[in-house]
């Protein structure tokens, strides 16, 4: 059991150099340099037209990464994202994804990179909605849906290598905020 923990703090800890404890999880706050950690991403690096950006905020004692853009699907684009690479990958005992986000009532997704993902356009994707209220969401690694054929159907916890925020998938407005994100 203990050395279960340990591997699970380990594997959360990866997700940020400033740490806060919520319900028991660990997570990353966006306290203390986020941007050093989080990069911007949009589809422009294929060609695509959608523009956006990340910026950190804090609002009394609660820190979050705002997404904002507009997605396009011109020139076969349609995302803007930010992505944490992991320095180490999450422990095996890992079953998912927690996060704390409000939003503009769009759907939104998370990414989880692997070791499997070796093209740029391979990920495992799934789901969340928005509101203008402050909601946690747990996402199980069963609900992860591979981007193509040949990837494993699941990703495996201790294979991710990144994690991201994506606006994707269709022409729209994002805002996305998040105030923690780790695993379970």
């Amino acid at each position: 059991m203990r050395a279960n923990f340990i591997g699970l703090v380990s594997g959360l800890a990866i997700i940020g150099c400033t740490m806060a404890q919520a319900d028991g999880n660990i997570t990353e706050d966006f306290f203390k340099s986020p941007e050093t950690r989080w990069d911007y991403i949009a589809d422009t690096v294929m060609g695509g037209v959608s523009s956006g950006q990340v910026q950190y905020h804090s609002e009394g004692d609660v820190a979050f990464a705002r997404l904002t853009g507009t997605v396009s699907t011109e020139n076969n684009g349609g995302f803007i994202q930010f992505r944490r690479k992991l320095p180490v990958r999450p422990d095996e005992g890992v079953s998912g994804v927690r996060l704390v986000v409000r939003g503009n009532g769009e759907q939104y997704f998370v990414h989880l990179r692997t070791r499997g993902t070796v093209l740029p356009w391979q990920y495992y994707q799934a789901e969340f909605e928005t509101s203008d209220e402050w909601t946690e969401v747990s996402l199980p690694l069963s609900n992860f849906k591979a981007s193509g054929a040949m990837l494993r159907s699941v990703p495996v916890a201790d294979e991710i290598t990144s994690v991201g925020i994506v606006a994707y998938g269709r022409d729209h407005d994002a805002r996305v905020d998040v105030s923690e994100i780790g695993f379970y």
